[in-house]
Formats: structure tokens, sequence, C-alpha cells
């Protein structure tokens, strides 16, 4: 990571090829399969391949198989340049059968936890809460014992109350980047200062929520910025953090300006971990729907809800 020291305008050349570490093996399995299969037979989107998540393979396999679900499209309205998700001002409307299939989705994998993200929906009234909301009550009637994790757009005001009003166990919503290259990284939007908002908005809804935030390192962006982003995120009461290496989806994104080690990531787990934050998942491949880190929200809720 560039040192604290460097200039905040400065911008570190991009790095040319991609580290050892980096590398993953390429996705299959039964458990892959089956998978890929019910997400098709339910015209389900996932983030899981629609952001090409590295961590697909790990993911879709075995006893503990997790799942993010992508819902109302899969165009957004928003122009992040870090994102490969397709953009559109007026995407096609909702599917309203989507909650249903949500929940059947999650019956049927028998899943114990779940992320519901989705695009932004500017051009809808309610930013797509509602939608959000129906999908969490559809699982509840379906599949009651899978844990809920919503990864929102940048909800606040009565958008959020709607959501919060259907109780997902972990709410969640990326700050992205530090507060210095929000406009250069994100759509014009978007602001760290609006995130933080519909993270600590969140809580005052609901205190017994979980929050989660996760910011891509890769940037150009120096520790003392991370550092700072992280006491912020601490100040709204986020729980979860997750910290992971940008990857440029193609040629038309912004640039990786560095190739963060496995070391400075475990180095700034330690740092988060002594804020306050309760699970900081944190390294290159780590993404904000992260199986480790879903897993220990899991053993939380669970806990919760036998007390």
């Amino acid at each position: 990571m560039d040192p604290s020291t460097q200039a905040p305008g400065a911008r570190p050349r991009a790095p040319e090829r991609k580290p050892a570490w980096l590398k993953v093996p390429l996705p299959g399995g039964d458990g892959y399969a089956k998978l890929k299969t019910l997400s098709r037979e339910l015209s389900l989107n996932t983030v899981c391949e629609e952001a090409r998540c590295p961590n697909i393979g790990e993911c879709w396999k075995g006893e503990h198989a997790t799942m993010t679900i992508m819902v109302l499209g899969e165009e957004c309205t928003r122009m992040c340049r870090f994102c490969a998700v397709k953009t559109n001002k007026s995407p096609a409307p909702p599917d309203p059968a989507e909650p249903e299939h949500v929940g059947r989705a999650a019956a049927g994998m028998d899943l114990g936890y779940i992320v519901i993200t989705s695009v932004d929906r500017d051009d809808l009234a309610d930013g797509g809460a509602g939608h959000y909301a129906a999908c969490i009550r559809s699982i509840r009637a379906q599949s009651p014992r899978t844990v809920i994790e919503t990864l929102i757009p940048d909800y606040v005001g009565s958008d959020l109350a709607t959501l919060m009003d259907a109780r997902p166990d972990v709410l969640s919503h990326n700050v992205e980047v530090v507060p210095r290259l929000q406009r250069k990284i994100r759509d014009p939007r978007c602001s760290f200062e609006r995130s933080l908002e519909t993270l600590g908005g969140a809580k005052a809804l609901w205190g017994d929520v979980y929050t989660k935030s996760s910011l891509q390192l890769g940037h150009g962006e120096t520790r003392d910025e991370v550092l700072a982003s992280l006491r912020l995120l601490r100040e709204a009461r986020v729980d979860f953090l997750t910290l992971g290496q940008y990857l440029r989806p193609t040629a038309q994104h912004a640039p990786v300006r560095e190739y963060v080690t496995p070391e400075v990531f475990d180095e700034l787990r330690v740092e988060a971990l002594a804020l306050g934050f309760l699970s900081v998942s944190s390294g290159p491949l780590v993404r904000s729907s992260y199986k480790a880190g879903e897993l220990f929200a899991e053993r939380l809720v669970r806990a919760r809800q036998r007390r």
C-alpha cells in the first residue's frame, strides 16, 4: 500500500501483471453445477456471476455453500468506475415474481445464510426498497431458518425505513473507497457521507441489526486514509468489515494502482479489530459477500436468536 507520506494527489503507476496470490482455480464440481442450474431455473441473477467474483468456486461448493442473489434486474442506473454490471438509465421494470423465486431458492438450497443485493434503481419511486422487503418476507415464509443479509444501495429516510421494517438480520452497505477517491471511483450521486447515513440510520431504526461495510484497496489510497475511513465506520457503529483488492473488470474501468500484499491486509485486519469491529475479513480475494465473514455473522445471529 502507498505509504502515508505520499501526497494525496500522487498517481502511482498502474502495475502490469497480477501477482501469484491473486490466482484462483476455475470453478467446478457438483455443488457449483447445482447452484448454477437452480439459479437459471428460477431466473435469478447472482452477483457471484454478474460481478465476476473470484471466489465463486469456493462459495458454491461444499456443505456450507453460500450465494449472493442480485434482485431488481441486471442493469444499474448508476455508473461506478469499478463495477462490471451493465448501466441503463431506464432499466426494465422489476419482476413481480422475483421475491417468490428468491424464497424458493433459499428453501431449495437449504441455505443457512443468504445475501440479497441489487443494482441501483434510481428510476423507482422507493429505489426498490419495497421489493427488497418483499424478498425478505418471502424467505422468512419459505425458509425460516435462513439468516438474511441485505447488501443495499444508499437508502435513507422512508426508503430505508421500508426495508428495515422487514427486519433483515444483517444490513450491509459498502462505502467502497476512501473519501478522497469517492468522486473518482463511484457514481457522482454516491458519497462517503451518504453511505454513513445509510449505515447509521439502519441502527437507529432497529438497534438489533448487525451492520457491515466494505473497502476496496488498490486505487491509490494511503494507509492513513484507510485507517481514517475505518474510524468513521466505527463511529457509525458498523459491526462487520471486509477489505479486499480491487481487480479491474475491463480496460474501460478504473485501473489498478497497486496490488496490496497479503501481509498488509493482515496488518490492517489487526488494526481494524483493535478499533472494535466484531469481525474483519481482510485479504486480496475478500469481497463484501465473503463466505468466512458470513459464517461468523450467521453464528452471531443464531446465538442472539437463542437468547
